[in-house]
């Protein structure tokens, strides 16, 4: 079962939840702290070195940088100078102006900055160099120890500082964020959603500005309100075009935050405005109700003292709503909780959360343009019950979330373009087949497949049983991924992943000699002149017996059978403890084999020989078992080859490894659908056995 979870309100944001220590040596910050206080030493952090390694993974410094702490730069450093607010924070060497976008957002609501940025640490008589963090990962918190060696040249802060020489908050922030994704390299370039949802743990929203709805001023009125955090910005046509200023003196392919919202009476008419924040500290907006524009002067001089309107280049202005609209093209929004920001009622929602993979050849099936493959992805059931409040259906909130992909950056890997479907469907716990695909039409879907990390819907639906399947774009490309679903009323949610199952008749006894049928005659005289004197086969025989067959076979492709795999026959199919099969063992074998030969075509759905991993579940299902995904990805890897093809001596070795698996736990089985008492001794017998 999925784990539910109840989405906490605003008000209850502050209520501390204990968050994972990520220190690999397993102590936590205040233990850190003690231990160096006690030994008289400042901490020096051996997970994210001083050195190189922790700045770029793809580069070298361009300048000789210098590690240094706040005490070495300037002669009373604080961590924080008269709280923490949005104008400390300004842009350094690094294009990590997205992430500096949702600091500044994170500074407008007290209890979430609270939870983020540990307030109890400081330069005072407890310092030891060793500061923390808490950032929110796939559904749980985890807690960031740094120490303060920051990166420097010429004694200056080369990242992200405050204007306030003497303040470091934003700086050692910036540095757990590097830390958790791996190196400050890694931060280059994201979306401000991404790290406004490893702010809060919220669910984030997109409009595109000239598609809005036309209460968009309203759903932002209300989601300040509510303390959702917002970014903003301006889409480019080319990489030529990033950091490009505007003659109106915006910058286009660059984050910015959101941080107000009014609505002012001027000459006789009410004016909406937003208030923009360029994470540079500097370069504004120059139209219309800009700083030093003459609107200011025909308004109410309480109004705009009100709106705390002042002529500095502070990076923060003012701009009517509707120049907002026409020159900027995304709004994101991250709400602390999933609440339609269009509806008046705050809602308590449950949460869903589901955590799978893509895996090649298994369960990276790719999207519908790709039906073949499409079925095989990860599928995940809801059950909707309840119509919302309003009765105009069941509201839900689909997130589907890459895992780990800034981090796997230093690795080479990238976002990939994801995106899901969602499908009515029959009340059953089954995966769907791949002709339920074919015959059958979404019901909804995300907008589009997008390289992002979270890509996220809302939607309406009737009561019903629905199937949500998340994928990449193309077939074939790996990720672990979380599934997150919000429903405004009570409901269900599965993986529609099956039972790890195994339905193996019994096969009949060969009938007596004097009641054999002419073929069975037949075999008898194979049998005797493979047996030998011992009128028993060997596993020697076997592999010399079934490699001259099966090679003359012109519809399958097949390499040799192993002595070992040949012995793993013998094994599942002698019942007498002989370690040779005697006649009705081989008879029986002989009908299994026959019996996989005929599975393994059809499922050859191209004639090529061999059959694609794609196929093995069906495959499976036909001759028996039933496999979960992820002892179907572990078959793949053992199985298939590097074209993600089974050739029939794989497949053959597969069936007798999982009947032999099957019926040794049946054999064990004491208690339970699923479990085994087991010593040691047994455990490896079974091991080497199989």
């Amino acid at each position: 079962m999925p784990q539910v979870f109840h989405v906490p309100s605003k008000d209850a944001i502050s209520e501390p939840v204990d968050a994972i220590c990520t220190q690999l040596d397993g102590r936590t910050y205040h233990q850190i702290r003690n231990d160096c206080l006690r030994n008289g030493i400042l901490f020096e952090d051996p997970d994210f070195p001083a050195n190189d390694s922790s700045l770029y993974h793809s580069e070298k410094p361009a300048l000789p940088f210098v590690w240094r702490r706040p005490k070495e730069i300037c002669k009373n450093p604080e961590f924080l100078v008269d709280g923490a607010s949005r104008t400390d924070i300004c842009q350094g060497d690094l294009g990590d102006c997205w992430l500096l976008a949702a600091i500044a957002s994170l500074t407008l609501n007290s209890n979430m900055m609270a939870r983020v940025v540990p307030m109890d640490q400081d330069f005072g008589a407890q310092y030891a160099g060793v500061f923390h963090f808490q950032f929110w990962q796939h559904n749980q918190w985890l807690d960031v120890v740094i120490d303060d060696r920051l990166p420097t040249f010429k004694n200056r802060l080369v990242f992200v500082h405050s204007p306030e020489n003497n303040e470091f908050w934003s700086a050692l922030f910036e540095k757990a964020y590097a830390k958790l994704n791996g190196t400050y390299e890694a931060l280059k370039g994201g979306s401000t959603l991404e790290a406004m949802e490893d702010f809060t743990g919220g669910v984030g929203e997109m409009y595109e500005t000239k598609k809005a709805p036309d209460n968009l001023f309203k759903i932002i009125q209300k989601g300040l309100h509510r303390g959702s955090m917002m970014g903003c910005s301006i889409d480019i046509s080319s990489s030529a075009e990033t950091e490009a200023k505007t003659p109106y003196g915006l910058v286009k392919g660059h984050a910015y935050s959101v941080t107000g919202l009014e609505e002012v009476p001027y000459q006789g008419r009410n004016v909406q405005l937003i208030r923009v924040r360029n994470p540079w500290g500097q370069v504004e907006w120059n139209g219309a109700w800009s700083d030093n524009a003459p609107e200011w002067q025909r308004i109410d001089p309480s109004v705009a003292k009100r709106l705390s309107q002042r002529s500095l280049d502070d990076g923060e202005f003012w701009m009517s709503f509707e120049d907002f609209k026409k020159h900027f093209d995304k709004l994101e929004i991250c709400n602390l909780t999933p609440d339609a920001l269009d509806d008046d009622t705050l809602h308590k929602w449950e949460m869903m959360l589901h955590e799978g993979k893509w895996v090649k050849g298994a369960t990276a099936g790719g999207c519908r343009n790709f039906i073949d493959t499409f079925w095989t992805n990860p599928q995940f059931k809801i059950h909707l019950t309840d119509k919302d409040d309003d009765k105009s259906g069941c509201t839900v909130i689909i997130a589907l979330m890459q895992k780990n992909r800034r981090k796997l950056r230093k690795v080479g890997a990238e976002l990939l373009t994801v995106g899901f479907a969602i499908y009515e469907c029959p009340p059953k716990d089954e995966q769907l087949p791949k002709d339920f695909f074919r015959y059958n039409a979404s019901k909804a879907r995300s907008k589009t497949f997008i390289n992002v990390r979270e890509i996220s819907e809302r939607f309406k639906l009737p009561p019903g049983h629905y199937a949500i399947i998340p994928s990449s774009f193309e077939p074939g490309h790996e990720a672990d991924f979380c599934l997150r679903v919000f429903s405004e009323k009570k409901a269900t949610s599965q993986e529609m992943d099956g039972k790890i199952i195994a339905d193996i008749p019994e096969p009949p006894k060969p009938n007596p000699p004097q009641q054999e049928t002419e073929e069975e005659k037949q075999f008898r005289y194979m049998f005797e002149r493979i047996a030998g004197e011992d009128m028993e086969i060997s596993p020697g025989e076997l592999q010399y017996v079934l490699n001259n067959i099966l090679r003359k076979q012109k519809d399958i492709q097949f390499k040799d059978l192993s002595i070992w795999s040949c012995k793993s026959i013998v094994s599942l199919m002698d019942t007498d403890g002989t370690g040779k099969l005697g006649f009705s063992e081989f008879k029986i074998f002989w009908e299994k084999l026959k019996k996989w030969k005929t599975i393994f075509m059809t499922f050859d759905t191209d004639r090529s020989g061999a059959m694609s991993s794609y196929e093995l579940r069906p495959a499976l299902k036909a001759a028996g078992f039933q496999l979960n995904n992820k002892i179907l990805q572990m078959v793949v890897l053992r199985y298939a080859d590097d074209r993600y093809e089974i050739q029939f001596d794989d497949f053959l070795c597969l069936m007798v490894r999982l009947e032999t698996s099957f019926r040794a736990f049946s054999k064990l089985q004491t208690r339970g659908e699923s479990e085994v008492d087991i010593s040691f001794p047994m455990f490896i017998g079974l091991i080497l056995n199989i």
